[in-house]
């Protein structure tokens, strides 16, 4: 094999507030070899993901805080170019949530990855995308927390965004009447027109948040699908209905404070409505995604369920998409294309 370099993505500085190019930089490094039981891989897609933002942290999460001088931890999708693990072979495309970096190649051991389909009649980056943590999120926290019945109402935070899209749909094929938050009109038509919302708040512009979520749900909302939290959180619970349930999957208003917001004012009515709230994060449905492939590959090739990605190119480029998470620049997942995506 010849000598590659690796140019990698790493952590400088541990941002305050909102992630600048001053914190994350650029830098080549060796590639390193994999050991027993490992694999490397050729880095095609990196995952943008609002949680990764929690992780540069030094605050406590469910992963463990990246390193200052750390490669940017997060989910990549992949080509084998070496193996020596038994199940992998050089040509395997595979993902690894959450495990992987923001770098051109990865050593990684071969229990933290899986394989993928290029033959599958589907784009090879879906599989970091909505087949991947980004779909299994809403669909999981729609169907097995929020449990939406024909008939009812459901309300989703960041409809626009990756998950928030997926959540929508998901309860609209439920039989719900669902309504989605989203930061501008382009993105409200987009939800109402493309992915058949029944209505669109823009929080921009509405007014009173509360308000505007009362007006839209006079007869109160069932189910609701938290990617934001705070005024939105606060919305949501002011209209729930007596035994609503909202699944919580994220609050990306939150991750950049660098100091404590208020938490919503009306907490009380988790009580006297027996409202349920529950919080989830993927990993708690990884062993579940055969069952997810096999319902919502056949919505998705039937266009019954609709799909939008944003993909920026190159390495370099990741902190400026990362960034746009937060400004709400997207429309669905994020990714950024690092490599040569060879395969249909």
């Amino acid at each position: 094999m010849k000598k590659l370099l690796n140019r990698q993505l790493y952590l400088h500085a541990r941002p305050q507030g909102i992630p600048t190019p001053e914190h994350i930089h650029l830098r080549e490094v060796p590639v390193s070899r994999p050991g027993p039981g490992q694999v490397l891989l050729e880095n095609l897609y990196l995952s943008m993901d609002p949680a990764i933002r929690g992780w540069m942290s030094e605050k406590a999460s469910y992963f463990a805080p990246i390193a200052l001088g750390e490669a940017i931890r997060g989910s990549t999708l992949g080509r084998v170019i070496e193996s020596r693990h038994p199940d992998f072979r050089e040509g395997d495309h595979v993902v690894g949530i959450a495990c992987n970096a923001w770098e051109d190649f990865s050593v990684v051991g071969g229990e933290q990855v899986y394989k993928v389909s290029t033959d599958n009649g589907f784009p090879l980056n879906y599989h970091v995308s909505i087949f991947s943590a980004v779909g299994l999120t809403p669909y999981f926290g729609v169907l097995e927390i929020g449990k939406p019945q024909l008939g009812e109402t459901a309300l989703i935070s960041a409809a626009a965004g990756a998950c928030g899209s997926l959540a929508g749909q998901i309860a609209k094929l439920k039989g719900c009447r669902v309504v989605g938050i989203a930061g501008s009109d382009e993105k409200c038509r987009w939800i109402v027109e493309e992915l058949g919302f029944d209505a669109a708040i823009n929080y921009k512009t509405c007014g009173d948040l509360t308000k505007a979520v009362a007006d839209a749900f006079p007869k109160g909302i069932d189910v609701y699908f938290e990617n934001v939290g705070g005024k939105h959180l606060e919305a949501a619970i002011n209209a729930m209905r007596v035994n609503g349930r909202a699944a919580l999957c994220g609050m990306i208003e939150q991750y950049n404070d660098t100091e404590p917001r208020p938490g919503p004012t009306n907490l009380i009515q988790i009580v006297g409505k027996s409202l349920r709230l529950q919080g989830f994060i993927v990993s708690n449905y990884f062993q579940h995604l055969p069952e997810f492939f096999a319902e919502m590959g056949p919505l998705i090739k039937g266009g019954k369920m609709k799909w939008e990605e944003t993909v920026e190119d190159g390495i370099e480029n990741a902190p400026k998409a990362f960034l746009n998470l937060f400004k709400g620049a997207n429309f669905g997942k994020m990714l950024v294309k690092i490599g040569p995506d060879k395969a249909v």
